[in-house]
């Protein structure tokens, strides 16, 4: 295998053992899945051993696309050179899993732009920086608990599968890796206005230690009692609900 350059935060897999571990977490929810940022391969090859699976992938780097392009032709036209955070995903289907090892300077962003897509994505399974993976997967009241927890886990089931060594990686990052998966729950919208959910978690984990009645003044919202004196780590999914609904009415 030709060894590719370090771009962009993202650190090859080398591991085959694990990469058909990550391949093997992929449920077959629905046919088509997309693979973000696939460098050299070594998921694609997987994936594309599971004859139920209709693989696309999207990848920024040129010399990247070439070599998929090359060594990938089943792949046939479903190879994408883009900016996954810039990308329209119109070509696909109305559903697709998502599956990568995504770069860590950017796998909160790409986490935004699941929750954009979150009715057309059922299933991720993704390779993340271990420290993302735990606050993702963080219940509320833990310190680690924090924006993206809240918001992931109002539309899906959060996962933590496995801890990957940084000794699996060309090249090798200074720390650890772990996988998740996220299955999209059964909440096709919440019971309350969703872009007052989403501006309240953020204004409130944006200074997480103050009181909430403190965080979210420059929402000029009156905080119920009952919520005005918590730090948002102690609120649950539920309770941020609960809240939004309390100062909308």
């Amino acid at each position: 295998m030709v060894r590719p350059k370090k771009k962009l935060g993202q650190h090859f897999l080398k591991d085959r053992n694990i990469a058909r571990k990550i391949v093997d977490s992929l449920g077959a929810t629905v046919p088509d899945v997309l693979e973000v940022g696939p460098g050299m391969g070594v998921l694609t090859h997987y994936l594309l051993l599971r004859n139920e699976l209709k693989v696309s992938v999207v990848e920024i780097d040129r010399e990247s696309v070439d070599y998929l392009k090359t060594h990938f032709p089943e792949l046939n036209g479903r190879i994408y050179s883009h900016d996954f955070l810039k990308w329209d995903a119109s070509r696909l289907p109305q559903h697709f899993s998502l599956i990568g090892n995504f770069p860590y300077n950017i796998s909160s962003q790409i986490f935004f732009r699941i929750l954009a897509w979150r009715n057309r994505v059922p299933e991720v399974i993704c390779m993340i920086q271990k420290e993302v993976a735990e606050r993702l997967s963080a219940p509320h009241g833990s310190k680690t608990y924090g924006i993206l927890s809240v918001l992931l886990g109002a539309f899906y089931d959060i996962e933590y599968l496995f801890t990957v060594s940084e000794q699996v990686f060309v090249p090798p990052p200074k720390v650890k890796s772990a996988v998740i998966r996220l299955r999209r729950n059964a909440i096709e919208k919440l019971p309350c206005n969703e872009e007052l959910f989403f501006r309240i978690v953020k204004a409130a984990f944006n200074k997480r230690r103050k009181m909430l009645r403190n965080s979210l003044r420059e929402l000029e919202l009156e905080i119920p009692e009952q919520f005005a004196e918590k730090r948002p780590e102690q609120l649950s999914v539920a309770d941020f609900i609960r809240l939004t609904k309390m100062v909308e009415t």
